[in-house]
């Protein structure tokens, strides 16, 4: 049960983080994407996954959002471009908040799977290389690379041509910067959860054996 709770919170912060992030927020002289205010929960999950429960469980839930997330753009196309009836005024709304073009899918999908395989992979070995030890080091080290390449993933393939190279790094930099610093915060919060999981679940994997091939789902 408390498995399926953490991948649920997993999934569900996945999906809000893509449907929100098609408005922009300003903090100070900072634009991004609304999708920071949930998105790194989805790393935070993460790392409790694989912790917990290995790199083995956390790469079969990544697999699943990557799915979730897919029959819900696909749901969302579909809705789309279906007929609608003559008094709803609603259809140029619907395709400004909801409609994705198709290089920001490319870029998210790319992303995602990068950052979080990523963010599984370091935080794994870590924990070998710690002997399970200092999980705030592996978490937050595995954040700060994990979202490192999500941010610079997505923006380089979603904007470039389209914004100067200096405004691409700076908005490398912002979200990189924001989505670590929300990691750091949560650390205690991480720590409780993972201590809890272990309690109850009575299992703390090493992937001293483990395949880290990220297309390896079985097994």
């Amino acid at each position: 049960m408390a498995f399926v709770m953490v991948v649920t919170g997993f999934v569900t912060s996945l999906l809000v983080a893509n449907i929100i992030a098609v408005k922009l927020i300003e903090i100070g002289s900072w634009i991004m994407p609304a999708g920071v205010i949930i998105f790194p929960v989805s790393y935070i999950l993460s790392d409790v996954l694989t912790e917990v429960y290995g790199y083995h469980r956390a790469r079969q839930v990544i697999w699943l959002g990557f799915v979730c997330n897919l029959l819900a753009v696909l749901a969302i196309a579909v809705a789309q471009f279906l007929p609608h009836p003559g008094f709803w005024d609603g259809q140029t709304a619907f395709e400004r908040i909801l409609g994705y073009a198709p290089r920001l899918l490319l870029a998210s999908f790319l992303a995602y799977l990068v950052g979080e395989f990523v963010n599984a992979y370091v935080l794994a070995r870590m924990k070998i290389l710690t002997q399970g030890r200092w999980l705030w080091m592996r978490t937050i080290g595995s954040t700060l690379v994990g979202q490192l390449l999500d941010s610079g993933v997505f923006i380089t393939v979603a904007f470039a041509g389209a914004l100067p190279q200096e405004a691409l790094f700076t908005a490398i930099g912002v979200q990189w910067l924001v989505k670590c610093a929300y990691e750091a915060a949560a650390t205690p919060l991480t720590y409780w959860v993972v201590g809890v999981l272990k309690r109850h679940e009575g299992v703390d994997v090493y992937d001293t054996g483990t395949d880290f091939n990220p297309l390896k789902v079985h097994g």
